[in-house]
C-alpha cells in the first residue's frame, strides 16, 4: 500500500517543486519581465531581424504608428504584406503596455506624457533611468552594437525576463 502512494506523492512534490521555481523566477524579475511574444506569425516576421520585442514594451499607440510605415522601420524596409501586417497589428496593439491587464508595461510607460508616440523602448523614461549607469563605450562594445540589442546584456530577454 506504501509503495503505491510513494510515487504519486513524489510526482506531486516535484510538481509543487517545480511550480515554485517558475514562481520564483517571475517575482524575480518583477518589474523587469515582459510576457514574451506568443504569436507564431508576429515572432517569424519580427524575430527573423531582431528579438521579437514584447508588446507590452510600448503603448498601443507607438505599434499603431510602427506598423503604419513598415518601409521605414529603422533604416530597412520590413513591409509585409497587407494581412499578415493587419495581423501583426492587431496582436501587438491588443498586448500593448496600455492595453488591459498589462501590469508590467504600465510600470514601464510611467513618466511617458500620454501624448508622446516613442517608436523605441530605448525613448521611454523608465528605460532610459534603468539604463543611465552605461557609459557611452559599453555601448559601443562589438558584442553589444545596439541599445535594441537587448540579449547582449539579458541572456533570457527572449523569455521575456530583462533582470540583471
Amino acid at each position: 500500500m506504501i509503495q503505491r502512494l510513494v510515487r504519486p506523492v513524489l510526482l506531486l512534490l516535484a510538481g509543487v517543486a517545480f511550480s515554485l521555481v517558475l514562481l520564483n523566477r517571475v517575482q524575480a524579475g518583477g518589474s523587469h519581465y515582459f510576457p514574451p511574444v506568443a504569436d507564431p506569425l508576429v515572432n517569424a516576421e519580427c524575430g527573423s531581424c531582431h528579438l521579437a520585442f514584447s508588446p507590452a514594451m510600448l503603448p498601443a499607440r507607438s505599434w499603431q504608428a510602427l506598423m503604419g510605415d513598415l518601409r521605414n522601420h529603422f533604416g530597412d524596409d520590413a513591409s509585409v504584406d497587407p494581412v499578415t501586417a493587419e495581423k501583426i497589428r492587431r496582436y501587438l496593439v491588443a498586448n500593448a503596455a496600455d492595453a488591459r491587464g498589462q501590469r508590467q508595461g504600465e510600470r514601464l510607460l510611467r513618466g511617458l506624457a500620454p501624448e508622446r508616440v516613442p517608436l523605441r523602448i530605448t525613448e521611454l523614461p523608465k528605460w532610459v533611468s534603468e539604463h543611465r549607469e552605461l557609459s557611452a563605450r559599453s555601448w559601443r562594445d562589438p558584442k553589444v552594437r545596439s541599445r535594441a540589442n537587448c540579449t547582449a546584456c539579458h541572456a533570457d530577454a527572449a523569455l521575456g525576463y530583462y533582470e540583471d
